[in-house]
């Protein structure tokens, strides 16, 4: 009767921690104040890592000549495996643009580039589409204090309307999700105009 007790008993736990084990994580999703404004993704950086730029500039005017810098591209888990399924990016996708200087000669270093350990800036593209008439909507960062949207009549909304690869986001700039784009057929029009304006050139 014991023994019945006892396998009845380690059964159950291990029921219990089988369950347990199968429970779903929480996704990441955007998370605002009262107000409406943006909180900080404050573990963004345990996201999937998409790419780093080196001195980018979309303006040809912008001149950076006292200073270089690194721009890395994160995005929120649950929204790099539906592109991975689908080409295109699902509501409540996360990108996040972090910005560091690049430091040169320091320890055994030489020549080229590092990163800084301090940021330079941190940019958030949020697409929610209940909340944004455009359904995506940009945000910068001062620190890890929540961030107020930044005007539709900002030029970085139109320059990502125009220019993007695929659903306002340049994933032409993101090595091993632009083949995915194009398998999947998911370019936009205006960057397919931009691929054919190109290749006449």
């Amino acid at each position: 009767m014991m023994y019945n007790a006892k396998v009845i008993l380690l059964s159950l736990m291990v029921l219990l921690t089988s369950t347990a084990f199968q429970q779903p994580t929480p996704g990441v999703v955007p998370e605002y104040t009262a107000d409406a404004q943006l909180k900080f993704p404050e573990h963004y950086r345990q996201w999937v890592y998409l790419t780093t730029g080196f001195d980018m500039s979309y303006n040809p005017a912008m001149q950076m000549a006292d200073h270089h810098m690194f721009d890395n591209v994160f995005v929120n888990p649950e929204a790099y495996k539906t592109f991975v399924e689908t080409g295109t990016w699902p509501d409540k996708t996360m990108l996040v643009l972090e910005g560091r200087g690049a430091e040169g000669k320091g320890s055994i270093n030489q020549k080229g580039n590092y990163q800084s350990t301090e940021t330079m800036g941190v940019e958030v593209h949020v697409k929610d589409e209940a909340r944004f008439p455009g359904k995506w909507a940009f945000f910068a960062f001062d620190d890890a204090k929540p961030a107020t949207m930044i005007p539709t009549t900002a030029s970085c909304y139109s320059c990502h309307a125009d220019h993007a690869a695929v659903d306002t986001t340049f994933v032409q700039f993101y090595p091993t999700l632009l083949p995915i784009a194009k398998v999947k057929g998911t370019f936009s029009a205006a960057y397919r105009k931009e691929i054919a304006a190109s290749a006449q050139k």
